[in-house]
């Protein structure tokens, strides 16, 4: 494991500080994607900033009513458009000329928004607010198709999973992740964070145990793996199997305080990369598959389409017969049976062989408190940009992994 105590101030190589977008602190970072796309910011009293792949602010633009900015997101079928949550609205913007929104969805958000996220075909956008509602907006009329309650306290974070555009993850304040079917009004399950779900391993020091809120919730690119970073200091691991079934649970104990973000890197050497942050100032970049998960699908269900490499690997671990009904991991949906891997990830995305458990590969210790974390590739190079409580944007360059 690399280890590396810094501050953006200071010299070190790893890492530099963006500067000249923000006058106020930093909430939030977005990468529209793409070796030369824009990155977006949003920060306290309405303030928005996009900026280059080499750190030069591009435009900025304080949206009206000045409420802070919670969350940015580029849309994957109009790029050329940024999203904005601000108080209960949605500010739709033109990322290069950020004179005024070009839109404003009103009615999207009860309460306060917190999270936004697009489906891969970007038909429609998720936002999860204050009032512990889920609400599904179609992109191109704007207008809420289907509000989703369940959670019982604030909506934190929401995630679609990639290439299935009618499946959504939400966590929030409550302690619960759901994985919703967007045809559906009730969740296809639900995952309690207080109980305990298999054994955790430890990195750093030991703590007090804090309620597990759940802050951020993130999905592998095959949309098979899901890692929720909560006030436990865990990242909390479930994997997903054919017909939306859970299939695993799992946690590892990653910050000495709460854990507050985690993503994962669609483009390294697989898609079981993750990166944490955490309010102990920590960020770690996980590499699940030394982790020994995601494990095999237990259940001895697979998907329906396999790749020699899967087969292989079944070949080598037998897998034991299906546990009886109602025990864990079977918790079913009635709907259509989806593949585990497949489109661009097929063939990469089968678990490379268990290997003993480790912490992180690498670890960045910075002096602030963490708002948001955020994985991009800056010029063909991997990169982590880090918000914290500055006006500026961190940014750690990866080494090779």
């Amino acid at each position: 494991m690399v280890i590396v105590s810094h501050s953006c101030s200071s010299s070190d190589s790893m890492a530099t500080a963006w500067s000249g977008g923000h006058s106020a602190a930093v909430l939030c970072v977005q990468a529209a994607g793409g070796g030369e796309g824009l990155l977006a910011s949003g920060a306290e009293r309405g303030e928005v900033a996009v900026w280059s792949q080499d750190g030069t602010p591009v435009a900025r633009l304080r949206l009206p009513g000045d409420e802070d900015v919670t969350c940015t997101a580029f849309c994957p079928a109009a790029p050329g458009l940024l999203y904005a949550s601000h108080g209960e609205a949605v500010s739709v913007l033109d990322p290069r000329s950020l004179k005024e929104p070009v839109e404003s969805l009103s009615g999207v958000g009860e309460e306060e928004i917190n999270t936004l996220s697009f489906n891969g075909t970007g038909t429609m956008m998720a936002t999860g607010d204050d009032s512990g509602a889920v609400r599904i907006v179609e992109v191109q009329t704007g207008k809420v198709v289907r509000t989703l309650r369940r959670h019982t306290n604030i909506v934190s974070s929401v995630a679609f999973r990639p290439q299935r555009p009618q499946s959504l993850v939400s966590a929030g304040l409550d302690m619960q992740v759901l994985l919703w079917n967007l045809q559906k009004t009730r969740p296809v399950w639900a995952v309690d964070l207080q109980e305990e779900a298999g054994p955790v391993e430890s990195e750093g020091r030991s703590q007090l145990f804090n309620p597990a809120l759940a802050h951020c919730v993130g999905v592998s690119a095959c949309g098979d793996v899901m890692a929720c970073a909560a006030e436990d200091g865990r990242l909390h691991l479930m994997r997903v199997g054919a017909g939306s079934r859970l299939v695993h649970r799992g946690a590892i104990k990653a910050h000495s305080q709460g854990a507050s973000q985690a993503h994962f890197l669609p483009f390294l050497s697989h898609p079981y990369w993750l990166v944490s942050g955490g309010n102990d100032g920590v960020v770690a970049l996980w590499d699940l598959s030394a982790q020994g998960l995601p494990p095999q699908d237990e259940s001895g269900h697979g998907s329906r389409r396999r790749t020699r490499g899967k087969g292989k690997a079944r070949a080598r671990h037998p897998q034991p017969t299906a546990p009886p009904a109602g025990a864990e991991g079977e918790v079913r949906d009635s709907g259509a049976q989806e593949a585990v891997c497949e489109g661009v990830c097929e063939g990469v995305c089968e678990p490379p062989e268990p290997a003993l458990k480790t912490g992180p590969a690498l670890r960045f210790t910075h002096t602030q408190k963490l708002n948001w974390v955020c994985p991009a590739l800056l010029q063909g190079r991997p990169s982590i940009l880090v918000a914290d409580g500055s006006a500026s944007v961190c940014v750690y360059a990866l080494p090779a992994l």
